[in-house]
């Protein structure tokens, strides 16, 4: 004897193919809502289901597919082939499966990254079996949503390769770079481009990440800055502000970009870092940083705190997180074989041959530089 609901199920499809009531909408959404609602759906029951969501779906409206899509994406009992009717609407109904947790494999991951639309592509950077080719084929799509959902997914790994893809952009907005910043399963010393962004606390591990990598491995020196050029550089800050950090971008091996990106720094603490990097005594690198004649330079603990910064970091540990906070590759960097650091005479430079910091310089570098923002 034919269940209730199978019976519901067909007077319902009948009453709907014939023209005469149109209970398209109606009669998949509340039918989906009982069948959902039995623990264990008779074969009867499914296969009358099946034959109305086979025949209504490709013909109701946007709005019921989604909601069809929403609730049948997980259920177990969902019949592959009202799935499969649900996944050639496309657009928002393919998004809803989608993101609702329908079964995919790493393939069609990955064939919906390379692919898809972009609301599913949002939907799949929410997924917690997110895979990491498909991690980074999404975060090489440079888009806004999809960068914000593949951050915000805690749940799947950020793999390397697409935590590359995402720190430029996440530098010059804010709030991707915060979200960033607060995922705990990323080495803060991965995060360093976005120093300017982080926390005080964030900013000092990033130090020490650093300077532990500048021990490890020493970065080849530049030569310092000569006085006449540095001394230009402090006069061309008391005159023209815009031609100053274009100056200093220069003498640092920067661009147009790196300019720009000191000049949109209102902290001042990345031209700073150049100028320390560059060779520049804190008291030298002050003038300049006075001479601009800005919102900082007006602000005696800003100073202090930019002073503090710069007194307690080795030359060598400021350009290198210069260079990485403005993305620009270390000069004269060499692959291969760790290089020591040379001295002017060609003898490979001891540990702590540039200027270490104090202990008492850090710890008011703990207190200063949050006011530093």
């Amino acid at each position: 004897m034919p269940s209730r609901i199978a019976t519901d199920l067909a007077e319902l499809a009948r009453l709907a193919s014939d023209g005469g009531l149109d209970l398209r909408q109606v009669a998949l959404r509340v039918k989906t809502d009982l069948l959902l609602a039995t623990p264990r759906p008779s074969a009867e029951d499914m296969e009358a289901f099946h034959a109305m969501a086979e025949a209504l779906i490709p013909v109701v409206d946007e709005a019921t597919a989604t909601i069809l899509a929403r609730k049948l994406a997980s259920w177990p009992h969902a019949p592959s082939e009202v799935l499969a009717a649900l996944r050639k609407r496309g657009g928002e109904v393919l998004a809803a499966l989608i993101g609702n947790g329908m079964p995919l494999t790493a393939a069609e991951m990955e064939e919906i990254a390379a692919d898809g639309g972009d609301e599913a592509r949002t939907a799949l950077a929410g997924r917690r079996d997110l895979t990491s080719n498909a991690s980074i084929t999404l975060a090489g799509c440079d888009s806004a949503e999809i960068d914000a959902a593949l951050v915000a997914n805690i749940a799947a790994p950020l793999p390397h390769a697409a935590l590359d893809l995402l720190l430029p952009r996440a530098a010059g907005t804010p709030t991707l770079g915060t979200a960033l910043l607060a995922r705990t399963d990323l080495p803060v010393s991965e995060l360093t481009p976005l120093f300017l962004q982080a926390s005080l606390e964030k900013r000092l591990a990033m130090i020490d990440a650093v300077t532990a990598r500048e021990a490890l491995a020493p970065s080849p020196r530049p030569a310092t800055l000569p006085g006449d050029r540095l001394s230009g550089l402090i006069a061309t800050a008391l005159s023209d502000r815009k031609g100053a950090f274009a100056a200093l971008a220069d003498a640092f091996g920067g661009d147009a970009r790196f300019a720009a990106a000191m000049a949109n720094d209102s902290s001042r603490q990345l031209a700073a870092l150049v100028l320390i990097g560059c060779g520049a005594s804190p008291e030298d690198a002050t003038r300049f940083l006075i001479g601009l004649g800005d919102e900082a330079a007006r602000s005696v603990e800003r100073i202090f705190a930019l002073v503090e910064l710069m007194r307690a970091l080795q030359p060598a540990v400021a350009r290198r997180l210069a260079q990485q906070i403005g993305g620009i590759a270390p000069r004269n960097a060499r692959s291969g074989a760790l290089q020591p650091a040379m001295d002017p005479s060609g003898t490979p430079a001891r540990p702590g041959a540039e200027r270490a910091p104090s202990r008492g310089i850090v710890q008011e570098v703990r207190r200063r530089l949050g006011g530093g923002d």
